[in-house]
């Protein structure tokens, strides 16, 4: 940061920089509360709608592979921009989108943008926290993640409920805002000198074998936390407003929103667990709220929708920030860049392939029997990853 920027500047450059960082992941899961109604006007089936959430996640995970590092080349700014400009390109897409193809557009752009901002705005927000608030960066920027992706159905279901045209006001809401976040990045000062060669590289995925018995357990755990995540972005809604008739679009915001809300707190309190049992927490606190989901599937029950989110929700924001940082602790400096992206990798496709396969299965048999399917494989995730953990400590142990 500039050495003439006043503590005041400084504080209010890294408070921009994170609501930037926000306003982008927000719009990542606006439509969320939405799909019932796009199912009502265009007639799409189940399978399509987890097809178009799908495609978000090819959008992320290909912005993360093709600009991993290119902030580290060409500045923070200008990947910023890019991945606002996205977001805001997104939203003009989706106001006027009048069927499937625009959907789909939309969708992929706005990974893309998410995508971006996972690893650049991640990085620069902590380049820009003031020096009195150091020990809280990190925890700004995972609030500005996490959190963004919560209040997005959050707005959007309200909006739905409360303002005209449910399928175009809020992604004008958005767009103003995504508009105030340029503003705060135009303010921010660039944090890195760019080389005088410039060299553009895919970033590329890899496991030393001295990593992969901490990355198994911790890639395992994470696969099946963000799977639960996708779970609630594009299958609840429908068990909400289908199976246990509500269809109140700000209800359906909430119910898939509080996940992500409860990871943020998740994430915040797993630094006051003991290292060495964080992860193996996390698991055992995701299992519990699986559990929950699956009650509320078969007992069709909205109780379960409320209870699942938030107890996986926070089990998954445990084990989710304290895999990360076991694996990024055992990663050699030469590799930490690939090993933490593949990582990221594993979570994403975690959103997407298996939702795909709750669309197709629920296309042959009910979406009941389906959810608690998924339930099952998560549950199965969650006890591998907590036997591979147990198993560790026990070695650990003897040694």
């Amino acid at each position: 940061m500039a050495a003439t920027a006043s503590p005041a500047q400084s504080r209010t450059v890294f408070l921009g920089a994170a609501f930037a960082f926000m306003i982008t992941m927000l719009g990542a899961t606006l439509p969320t509360p939405l799909y019932p109604l796009y199912r009502e006007t265009f007639g799409f089936s189940q399978l399509m709608i987890t097809v178009i959430f799908a495609v978000y996640a090819i959008g992320v995970i290909g912005a993360l592979l093709l600009t991993g590092r290119w902030s580290d080349q060409l500045g923070r700014r200008p990947l910023l921009f890019a991945g606002l400009l996205l977001s805001a390109a997104s939203d003009l897409v989706f106001w006027q989108a009048d069927g499937l193809a625009p959907i789909l557009v939309a969708r992929v752009l706005s990974g893309m943008s998410a995508g971006i901002f996972t690893g650049t705005a991640t990085v620069a927000v902590m380049e820009l926290v003031p020096e009195r608030w150091t020990r809280v960066g990190t925890l700004v920027a995972t609030a500005a993640n996490m959190g963004g992706l919560g209040l997005g159905p959050m707005l959007a279901g309200g909006l739905a409920w409360l303002a005209p045209l449910p399928l175009q006001t809020p992604y004008v809401v958005h767009l103003v805002l995504a508009v105030l976040a340029v503003l705060c990045i135009w303010r921010a000062p660039e944090t890195v000198s760019r080389p005088e060669r410039i060299r553009l590289r895919v970033q590329r995925l890899s496991v030393p074998p001295e990593v992969r018995g901490v990355f198994v357990p911790a890639a395992i755990a994470a696969f099946a936390g963000f799977m639960v995540c996708g779970f609630a972005t594009s299958v609840t809604p429908a068990f909400v407003g289908g199976e246990l008739g509500y269809h109140n679009p700000a209800l359906i915001g909430v119910v898939a929103g509080l996940l992500f809300i409860a990871s943020t707190l998740g994430q915040l309190v797993q630094g006051r667990l003991p290292a060495s049992r964080r992860l193996p927490i996390g698991c055992g606190v995701l299992l519990v709220g699986v559990g929950c989901f699956a009650w509320g599937i078969a007992a069709e029950t909205l109780a379960g929708f409320f209870l699942g989110p938030v107890i996986a929700g926070i089990g998954q924001g445990i084990s989710f920030r304290a895999g990360l940082g076991a694996v990024a602790a055992a990663s050699p400096d030469e590799h930490k860049a690939a090993v933490v992206s593949t990582f990221f990798v594993v979570a994403y496709v975690a959103i997407s392939l298996p939702v795909v396969g709750i669309g197709l299965l629920a296309s042959v048999i009910d979406l009941t029997t389906t959810g608690l399917i998924f339930d099952g494989l998560v549950a199965l995730l969650c006890v591998a990853a907590l036997v591979l953990l147990l198993r560790g400590a026990g070695r650990n142990a003897k040694g």
